[in-house]
């Protein structure tokens, strides 16, 4: 690949990712994935068994009828078998469907339906939630399961022991690879289509951030089923022939150092609650020595300089920060060799024509806030939003993609955000958007009306805070905060229950009756005395 200088997109006119990175590995005797499972035990595979074990999880898909360009929901935990089956799928080129392995069944259910899902992958720890969508789910026909044997499921991983390895059908690098779905804001989630030169151009961002090579160990701990376990789990790592990690188990800061240690980890991309949370540790830098340790990345949300100073001092080492979204890649970052700016995003990626501009689609002059965009139309952009051309098009503003976040920029060219243009909520590693959460509240026969906003929290940059309007006969105590609480974790996936709750007898609105929730954000901007710029996808 050509400097960052020089660097300029040579995209394949035919590409698979399985066959044409995975496969001409095969015969390296590397490693390629280090599985650890949620009690401790290490599996690790070399490039040629992931070849084989996809290879064959595609003969399985295959004696099964799935065909070219089927869709196909992926609701696998974090275990060795996702990228056995998101290879598979890949081979045969239907497009995967990523969800995460917590959503509920109807968070999923939404998205078969309106992926036109054929197939859906799920695993025994959550079969019992993907089963209640059966005769609601419209175009599903096929139900696979990874774990046990259950009435009603194909067993997947016991009929891909069994099957012969198949490598795959040819497919161009304008076929659809996967549809990823967004948080929704004031609307359903958003699906993204991306295609196969998004795998190809993938590998960008795998050389330029993540610095990794033939031989790194690589550990991104970004749960499956959202886009950067694409980019950096899956993708990434192996686009540059090194190795990638994936834990089962959920995080502990003690653990994930041990962790790193004991894996030889020599690049890590986290959540920046997860280094927020590990910077708290007394004894870091010293209970943890991590020599093999040499380049770490984080995106999701700015890092605060506290926490970068503490990285530093504990291992040498400096968290570069990254910008993208789950309709694009990597946009803007710091890089290895830059001069890193505390508080920047940085400075646009290679191969990304990207600045700030105004209503007019003006560019803006240095200091100036206005909106990020992109300008044309480089492989790792969607190809648009699935049934959603309206959508689609008020993205763009003449010849700019528009990424919904304002920055502005300095006389050197380094991004400085200021806020999200939209309502989604960055909380930890997670995006989430507060339609999903207020959908599931008012289901529940107390609440009237509900506004969800991200409220500023040290640790995790947001937590979810809903403000709630009782119906005439509810009291707004502490019992009804965890009933609600508990609600909304069984009616969507747990992680976007609301932290807090307030009880209102009214909510801000538009003239039209629009709920203004940016009038609720700065109110607890005001209390918790947070900046604004509270993170960025």
């Amino acid at each position: 690949m050509n400097d960052r200088l020089n660097f300029h997109w040579d995209v394949p006119a035919d590409f698979n990712f399985a066959r044409d990175v995975v496969d001409r590995l095969a015969d390296e005797p590397r490693t390629a994935l280090i599985f650890v499972d949620a009690r401790g035990n290490r599996r690790d595979y070399a490039f040629g068994e992931v070849a084989d074990r996809s290879q064959r999880y595609a003969g399985a898909l295959r004696s099964l009828g799935l065909a070219h360009g089927e869709r196909v929901v992926v609701c696998l935990p974090k275990i060795a078998e996702w990228t056995f089956a998101m290879l598979g799928i890949d081979r045969l080129g239907a497009v995967a469907v990523p969800c995460a392995d917590q959503l509920r069944y109807r968070d999923v259910l939404f998205r078969a339906n309106h992926s036109g899902a054929t197939t859906i992958v799920a695993h025994r720890s959550n079969r019992e939630e993907m089963d209640r969508m059966r005769g609601e789910a419209k175009t599903l026909h096929r139900y696979l399961l990874i774990g046990e044997d259950a009435p009603g499921w194909e067993r997947l991983d016991a009929l891909a022991e069994g099957s012969l390895p198949f490598a795959g059908t040819p497919t161009k690098s304008s076929d659809w690879a996967y549809v990823v779905y967004t948080s929704g804001t004031t609307k359903e989630p958003k699906g993204v289509v991306h295609d196969r030169a998004y795998q190809y151009a993938k590998r960008m961002q795998a050389h330029f951030w993540l610095d990794a090579r033939s031989g790194d160990t690589v550990w991104c701990s970004s749960a499956t089923g959202w886009a950067k376990s694409l980019w950096n789990v899956l993708i990434g790592p192996w686009s540059r022939g090194a190795a990638t990690v994936i834990h089962e188990a959920a995080f502990k800061p003690e653990e994930r150092l041990d962790l790193v240690r004991a894996l030889n980890v020599t690049v890590l991309c986290q959540a920046p609650t997860e280094y927020r949370l590990e910077a708290k540790l007394d004894d870091l830098g010293v209970r943890w020595q991590l020599p093999a340790l040499r380049h770490c990345v984080s995106a999701g949300e700015p890092l605060n300089p506290e926490v970068l100073a503490r990285w530093r001092d504990a291992f040498g080492l400096t968290i570069l920060d990254g910008y993208g979204q789950t309709e694009n890649s990597l946009l803007v970052a710091n890089l290895p060799g830059d001069d890193v700016r505390p508080g920047s995003m940085g400075r646009p990626t290679p191969g990304h024509d990207v600045c700030v501009v105004d209503e007019d689609g003006e560019i803006c002059k240095p200091g100036i806030t206005g909106d990020i965009a992109l300008r044309g139309e480089p492989p790792t952009l969607f190809k648009g939003y699935l049934h959603g051309d309206e959508e689609t098009r008020a993205s763009h503003r003449g010849p700019w993609y528009l990424t919904g976040d304002r920055a502005s920029v300095d006389s050197d060219g380094y991004f400085w955000f200021v806020g999200r243009a939209d309502d989604v909520i960055g909380s930890g590693a997670y995006r989430i958007g507060p339609f999903e959460v207020e959908s599931a509240l008012l289901e529940h026969p107390a609440v009237a009306e509900s506004a969800v906003v991200g409220s500023p929290d040290a640790d995790r940059g947001n937590v979810v805070k809903a403000f709630v309007v009782l119906r005439e006969g509810y009291a707004g105590d502490e019992r009804l905060v965890r009933e609600l609480q508990e609600h909304c974790k069984r009616v969507t996936a747990p992680y976007k229950y609301p932290r807090e709750i307030e009880f209102v007898t009214e909510l801000p609105k538009t003239r039209s009756g629009k709920i203004r929730r940016v009038e609720l954000r700065q109110l607890e901007l005001r209390r918790k005395g947070a900046s604004s710029a509270s993170g960025y996808a």
